[in-house]
């Protein structure tokens, strides 16, 4: 019971005044979709700046290869992810891959997403 009045009053319309609207946001750039080739396959991740930051947190702390790695699994999704390991990714093309990435994205190499604006 305790739940469902939880619920109910999550959906009620909101009233009272914000002090910042983050509904409001717009990205400042075009968030195209970076496309490229491995395996003999066409391969496509959504823009660095379009990933939900939360499921990339964790990763982060663990160190660049890790959340690169996140960063990749995020921009896939869950259906492009598995084949992207079945096919198989060795470790001298991560780095590259990355920076191309982050690259397409108006990123700098080695600026972190959360940097992106200082």
């Amino acid at each position: 019971m305790t739940t469902q009045k939880k619920t109910a009053a999550a959906r009620r319309p909101d009233d009272k005044p914000f002090d910042f609207n983050l509904d409001a946001v717009k990205a400042e750039v075009e968030l195209t979709p970076f496309t490229f080739q491995h395996q003999g396959r066409r391969w496509q991740f959504a823009h660095l700046q379009a990933l939900d930051i939360m499921s990339l947190l964790k990763d982060a702390q663990l160190g660049d290869v890790p959340a690169m790695i996140a960063a990749f699994r995020e921009a896939l999704g869950d259906s492009e992810w598995a084949d992207f390991q079945k096919a198989g990714l060795p470790q001298y093309k991560v780095k590259q891959l990355f920076e191309a990435y982050a690259e397409h994205c108006g990123m700098e190499s080695g600026e972190s997403q959360a940097s992106s604006d200082s």
